[in-house]
């Protein structure tokens, strides 16, 4: 069993801490338990509770009809929410209680079911990062169990790895693209998505995966002489000097131009070195891409 603060329901449902407050004080639907220090904690059944509760809220339904609803009822209102965002909403949070309860089956049945209906590129842009983004930052703060965090990013990178090996261009692309990620980095989703953003689209990939040493880059590009660089950043340890790895990049990767998106991208404020792009947002991604 898990054990929410009220931070981490705020950052799962996207209810303000203060607003989930006032609701158990007026309504039935969520019981915390308190520490010995006073403190609320919150079980897995009340972040279930709060993630549907969150979702028929947006979507109309007042809180105070809401905590008159049976848990049945609940559960055939939120499944004929037909909104297309309702929808997508609702399937996230359905990974996330099944993360938290560790049903991996579940879990990789509510994948493949949307990439069978949507396609593999929809499926990562609509629920699965919107998913990750969401428990992001319990991963980071330690109140998601590391055992959670790789069974699920093996599914999902499974999933993509499967649809990377199997897609087929009706274009051809004449530009050869090589993906890596640098020591440290061992955060590799966004990387194989893009790698298979890049095949679907007809470009050749050389993929060298995570954590790959600067000098084995050059090894690699002196002998297949690539045309674009792309390196995803996402979680890389605190130790890492971005500044000092861009200049290391344009120094040794000065042949080629290379592009760089993630979260460091985001919140590195000077222009980055001549040879080098950021690309800060999904959308800034998938313009590049269209320009190619």
């Amino acid at each position: 069993m898990n054990d929410f603060t009220i931070k981490d329901l705020e950052n799962l449902s996207g209810i303000k801490a203060h607003t989930i407050r006032i609701w158990e004080q007026r309504y039935n639907f969520l019981k915390p338990q308190r520490t010995n220090t006073n403190i609320r904690y919150y079980t897995n059944d009340e972040l279930r509770t709060l993630l549907n509760i969150a979702l028929l809220n947006k979507y109309g339904f007042k809180i105070s009809h809401i905590d008159r609803m049976l848990p049945n009822e609940i559960r055939e209102k939120i499944l004929s929410l037909d909104d297309a965002g309702a929808v997508q909403e609702r399937i996230v949070n359905e990974l996330v209680k099944e993360m938290v309860d560790l049903d991996m089956d579940k879990f990789e049945q509510i994948v493949t079911n949307y990439i069978a209906s949507k396609g593999i590129e929809r499926t990562v842009i609509q629920i699965l990062f919107p998913f990750l983004e969401k428990i992001g930052i319990l991963w980071q703060t330690g109140h998601i169990n590391s055992a959670q965090e790789h069974l699920v990013t093996n599914i999902i990178r499974q999933k993509l790895i499967v649809a990377i090996e199997t897609t087929v261009s009706r274009t051809h692309l004449d530009k050869t693209f090589l993906l890596f990620l640098p020591e440290g980095e061992h955060h590799e989703l966004g990387l194989l998505f893009m790698c298979y953003l890049l095949k679907s689209r007809g470009a050749k990939t050389i993929y060298l995966g995570a954590n790959i040493p600067i000098k084995d880059v050059v090894h690699v590009v002196s002998l297949k002489k690539p045309d674009i660089a792309f390196i995803h950043l996402t979680g890389i340890c605190p130790k890492f000097n971005f500044e000092k790895f861009l200049l290391n990049v344009q120094q040794q990767l000065g042949t080629i131009n290379t592009i760089i998106s993630g979260q460091l991208t985001q919140q590195y404020r000077k222009p980055p070195p001549a040879g080098i792009q950021f690309k800060r947002s999904l959308a800034e991604v998938m313009e590049f891409l269209s320009s190619l």
